[in-house]
């Protein structure tokens, strides 16, 4: 067993490379491939090793940590960037142009070749895709004997709707090209709805043409829905304070506090009860203070700390076909109580979810074949949270569920199979095209591709 030891952010998958490898140009990642004796496989690249599946483990291998994190242009509607560059950084040099992504997506500490390669969620602008990487046009990449590709939209399409789910395993990319637009005033609101009000209400709330994100708390039977779309002709002074709150609680001050009662309540009556006060409080904070028809985009995304501390939660994700999602929100809900009165276990956060418009940029998009609503259970991980998400994922598979292969833990190959059937298959097979000698297939992947 490897003496070196690395986590994910969270803390909660551990891995043990034989090497580890700072990457500072394209020549230490070129050294890597060429040499299986000194850098043994698999090889695996991570950024801010954010994901809370083991996409990133390299147990006896080498793990490549990217350090190559300059952006290198700024164009009218391109940025051009090293993979190593995380969002939040990114986000502030466009800002700084008059410029933003497509897709502001929260954590900050995405990585350019994770956001390339790997899925990501955000509720959808209308008219817009809610992944990061539909956005990616380009990518320069390592393949595993050392050669280097270049991949375009342009040039490859088909190739680059691989790419942008292959999860490391064709090559590691080092530097990523996305389509980028004017910054542009955002109107944000949140609404609060009964479980029966918002389904009888959902037909309706996409009319609008909102961008819908969702809070769910199912011992509440209610649901907060944060309602946005872009306001150009918004005047004064942006407002930077409500984007401010959500991120302070929802990133630290909500899990801190989960974490403490977790750890210093007993009582699950009375722990829970404190939850659900919190939660209320959360509510009406969404409601009456994350409000303006002025907003800037960026200041969505979040700045979490590059180690975690006692304010890190963890997550998953399902999504399921929006016409569908009525009938599985009522269930996830009953689903949650029955769990809770069977097993005693709870998540001490809450849960969230996503509207997110039909895609095809990937071939392992989740909402391929049309637009899908996630669900999405959060928590600092308390004791019986692993259990709960076999349970869970074992619900949201026997409904159409498809989860996201670097966002949803404890998959196996079935539920991939039944989820993507014969598209997996045709990543699978352009895996073994670009790296015949499994050089960077982890144990994770290879259990997948079973």
């Amino acid at each position: 067993m490897s003496t070196n030891t690395v986590t994910n952010w969270f803390g909660n998958i551990v891995s043990h490379p034989s090497v580890i490898v700072d990457a500072n140009s394209i020549d230490d990642i070129v050294a890597v491939m060429k040499d299986p004796v000194k850098y043994p496989s698999p090889v695996r690249p991570v950024g801010s090793n954010h994901s809370t599946a083991p996409c990133g483990a390299a147990d006896g291998g080498t793990l490549i940590r990217m350090k190559m994190n300059q952006i290198l242009s700024i164009g009218t509607d391109t940025l051009t960037v090293q993979a190593g560059a995380t969002h939040l950084q990114m986000a502030k040099a466009l800002e700084a142009q008059n410029l933003q992504f497509y897709v502001n997506t929260e954590i900050g500490s995405l990585s350019a070749g994770s956001a390339a390669c790997a899925g990501t969620k955000d509720a959808s602008f209308e008219g817009e895709f809610g992944q990061v990487g539909s956005y990616v046009i380009g990518t320069k990449m390592v393949l595993p004997n050392g050669d280097l590709l270049e991949v375009t939209e342009a040039a490859q399409p088909d190739l680059m709707q691989l790419v942008r789910c292959s999860y490391g395993l064709f090559g590691i990319i080092y530097e990523v090209t996305y389509r980028i637009r004017p910054l542009t005033p955002m109107h944000v609101h949140h609404k609060t709805f009964s479980l029966e009000e918002f389904i009888a209400a959902l037909p309706d709330l996409k009319a609008l043409g909102y961008s819908l994100m969702y809070y769910a708390f199912p011992f509440d039977n209610c649901l907060t829905v944060e309602f946005r779309k872009y306001n150009p002709t918004a005047t004064g002074e942006p407002n930077r304070s409500a984007w401010a709150l959500r991120n302070r609680i929802w990133g630290m001050s909500g899990p801190k506090f989960g974490h403490d009662i977790e750890a210093n309540v007993s009582n699950p009556v009375v722990r829970y009860s404190i939850v659900d006060a919190s939660n209320a409080t959360w509510r009406f904070q969404l409601e009456n203070i994350v409000t303006s028809d002025y907003t800037i985009p960026p200041d969505q995304i979040i700045n979490y700390p590059p180690v975690s501390d006692d304010s890190r939660y963890t997550f998953s994700l399902f999504a399921f076909p929006e016409d569908e999602f009525p009938a599985m929100l009522t269930d996830f809900f009953k689903f949650c109580k029955d769990y809770y009165a069977k097993f005693g276990y709870r998540s001490n956060l809450l849960y969230v979810g996503y509207r997110i418009a039909q895609d095809q940029k990937a071939l392992l998009s989740y909402s391929y074949d049309g637009a899908v609503m996630t669900i999405d259970p959060v928590s600092t991980a308390n004791p019986g949270w692993d259990t709960f998400l076999a349970a869970y994922n074992q619900f949201c598979s026997d409904r159409n569920g498809k989860p996201l292969l670097n966002q949803t833990p404890h998959l196996d190959a079935a539920t991939v199979k039944k989820a993507y059937g014969d598209r997996f298959t045709t990543v699978a097979n352009a895996r073994k095209k670009y790296d015949p000698n499994d050089r960077l297939l982890n144990d994770y992947f290879r259990g997948l591709l079973s």
